[in-house]
């Protein structure tokens, strides 16, 4: 079961990874709203949810570092 738990949440770092990439390569001059719709339309489209305290972090970050980050540090 354990294992299982570990493959759901390593699965899912790799997903909000991939849309924390996406949203932060084209969102470097946006604002913190624009990025935020953004990254919540792409969470949406790839079924993951995330409570409302993470996805502030992931806009913080994308806001105020650009480039690639370790979201599974953020997680």
């Amino acid at each position: 079961m354990s294992e299982q738990h570990d493959g759901t949440h390593e699965a899912t770092v790799e997903v909000v990874q991939a849309v924390y990439d996406r949203v932060s390569s084209y969102e470097e001059s946006a604002t913190t709203e624009t990025i935020r719709q953004q990254l919540d339309e792409a969470l949406a489209e790839a079924g993951v949810d995330l409570g409302e305290e993470t996805r502030d972090t992931l806009v913080r970050h994308i806001d105020d570092r650009g480039g690639r980050e370790d979201v599974a540090t953020l997680l």
